[in-house]
């Protein structure tokens, strides 16, 4: 492959395409190994250049950033303007409709052949360029390897699958090209707030976006001014259905988390996912002794729930997952050689 690369004759390989339900219904198209390789090159070459462009608080495909990253700012966000919680302060949160499938190709392509143009002075940058517009410009639908059923697809909105997107749009989710051209796609949102609106209080993570105001006026006027930015300048629209204005008093719920004064919880969403996994492996206990393998899945369920409710007030929570619900997947396991 290294060959094809180098004398210009890389193709790329077909996409697999399958159904996610959790936390939601999603449709991702996944490169093959060897694509996934030229993703991770092609991100190794320009995100020392990338990182140095985006704002502090974009959060997501970020190395030390991620959810409980922009969850903690967007809590400092609300301390602050709020003057510790002694004074007014509003959040708005707002979404992208159909995010990924309506990032325009054209649009993308042009920021990024300007930006590498630019700021990317190594010997390969003809090479790199070329690479890119091949990622950016793939139909991941042409040929591509359907994992599991056909009918797996029905529910999902139109407006959430490559099959029905816009012309010339979607960035396939699935891919770390794609995560990471979406942070630079939505950089120029980000400068625009802090940089031209002068928002201090402002946080991205993906497509999902807050910003913490005292007045509670000047947000409500910001939604059709941002509304007419994303559609001039990105060809996005705001999700009519995700705009969220209210006392940061009431909390608001991002990225996993609700955010209350002097106070954090795991969102119900996630709750839900943790009760329904124990509540899985209690049926299988009702009518059998659960497989070694079925077993260590639990475990890593449990402790992935674990892993996240720790960074959030969720004791009471924990202490009645695990010792009231599950008592006999303990007995049970603690039985066991540890390996």
């Amino acid at each position: 492959m290294c060959n094809e690369i180098n004398n210009g004759t890389y193709q790329i390989g077909k996409s697999i395409a399958f159904i996610v339900n959790k936390p939601v219904k999603r449709e991702i198209f996944a490169a093959v190994f060897r694509d996934r390789i030229v993703h991770h090159l092609i991100i190794n070459k320009l995100n020392h250049l990338f990182e140095k462009e985006f704002i502090h608080d974009s959060y997501g495909c970020r190395i030390n950033k991620g959810t409980h990253f922009g969850v903690k700012r967007v809590n400092t966000f609300i301390r602050k303007c709020s003057q510790n919680y002694t004074q007014e302060g509003y959040v708005l949160k707002l979404d992208i409709q159909g995010f990924f499938m309506h990032i325009n190709k054209n649009i993308l392509w042009q920021k990024l052949e300007d930006f590498i143009n630019q700021k990317y002075h190594n010997t390969d940058k003809a090479l790199i360029l070329k690479l890119i517009k091949q990622v950016v410009f793939n139909n991941p639908t042409k040929n591509c390897i359907i994992k599991g059923k056909r009918s797996s697809w029905d529910g999902l909105p139109k407006n959430k699958s490559l099959f029905h997107s816009p012309p010339n749009c979607v960035l396939p989710i699935g891919n770390l090209t794609s995560q990471v051209f979406a942070n630079f796609y939505m950089n120029t949102l980000d400068h625009y707030i802090k940089s031209t609106l002068k928002q201090k209080y402002y946080g991205r993570y993906v497509d999902d976006f807050v910003i913490v105001h005292a007045c509670k006026e000047y947000l409500k006027e910001l939604i059709p001014h941002l509304s007419t930015f994303l559609q001039s300048n990105l060809q996005l629209t705001l999700h009519p259905k995700k705009i969220h204005l209210q006392h940061y008093k009431k909390g608001v719920k991002f990225i996993g988390a609700v955010i209350l004064p002097n106070r954090i919880y795991i969102a119900n969403r996630t709750k839900g996912n943790f009760y329904n996994a124990i509540a899985k492996q209690n049926k299988i206990l009702e009518n059998r002794k659960p497989t070694k393998a079925e077993q260590e899945d639990l475990l890593s369920s449990l402790n992935s729930y674990l892993g996240i409710m720790k960074h959030y007030q969720s004791f009471n929570i924990r202490k009645q997952m695990i010792f009231k619900k599950q008592r006999k997947f303990i007995r049970l396991v603690v039985q066991l050689p540890l390996p």
